[in-house]
């Protein structure tokens, strides 16, 4: 899970932070493709990123890998669909309302194309799940089915990356860091295919970070809170909003995402 670190240290959007002296990655940035695991994963991680990166009038495009479909789904109505086929349903629509709210110009599914390679048939890379290993850190589930991402060979999933980027030639490619943020092992698998795709197409790449750093470029974004707690509440099967904080599924809270900072690698 993403923390809101850092959210009251600076008071304007792009400001790198006291010891950041690189060049700004957004500078002369036109288009920019997000990378991300899971339905849900763009609002919680990035959503105020977004929407900062839509009022600069920059494009947005989403790839997403999987359908969410070993996620938890919070306690009310939409618990019955837990464990079900109409839960993935749920949760791509869940994902095309948050992508409108945020102002995303173009959605993408890993394996299918444009995000697939050569004349390879359409792949459905299945959500691998997750288990916690302590607090705030998770790790590999104890049953992963066959057709799970983290099962499907990276040299595969990273062509898949890449001939979405040969087609859309982003000015910039955002995703995880290498810890996918909290040990996801989804997160971590589309880090390392990301990277190797941006690496194959030359394409620039930058990693999402949840703590300020020099090395990194800091956005507080506090001005989107209306619009990413909006978003979130798209995403109704997996949280809710309580005031300023999401809840998620198992009771965890954790501030609305209000800050970030991008490392280019």
């Amino acid at each position: 899970m993403s923390g809101a670190g850092g959210a009251a240290d600076f008071d304007r959007p792009g400001f790198g932070g006291p010891d950041f002296d690189g060049p700004g990655l957004l500078d002369g940035v036109a288009s920019v493709l997000f990378v991300h695991a899971h339905p849900d994963d763009e609002t919680i991680s990035t959503g105020a990123l977004i929407a900062e990166l839509v009022a600069r009038g920059i494009r947005v495009s989403l790839l997403t890998a999987t359908r969410g479909e070993q996620g938890d789904v919070v306690p009310g109505p939409l618990s019955v669909l837990e464990g079900t086929d109409a839960l993935t349903h749920e949760r791509e629509q869940e994902l095309r309302r948050a992508a409108e709210t945020l102002g995303i110009a173009a959605r993408f599914r890993l394996g299918e194309r444009p995000a697939r390679a050569g004349h390879l048939q359409r792949r459905v890379y299945r959500d691998s799940g997750m288990k916690w290993i302590r607090p705030g850190l998770a790790g590999p589930a104890d049953d992963i089915d066959d057709d799970a991402l983290v099962r499907a060979p990276l040299a595969e999933v990273a062509a898949d990356v890449a001939a979405l980027i040969a087609q859309l030639r982003p000015d910039l490619v955002i995703s995880y860091d290498n810890g996918g943020g909290y040990g996801h092992p989804d997160h971590v698998r589309m880090h390392e295919a990301t990277l190797a795709a941006c690496r194959a197409e030359s394409a620039p790449f930058a990693e999402v970070v949840h703590d300020p750093a020099p090395d990194a470029e800091w956005f507080a974004l506090d001005r989107h809170l209306a619009t990413v707690t909006a978003a979130l509440r798209c995403h109704a099967s997996q949280l809710t909003v309580d005031g300023a904080h999401i809840v998620h599924s198992g009771g965890q809270r954790e501030p609305i995402t209000l800050a970030v900072g991008l490392r280019a690698l």
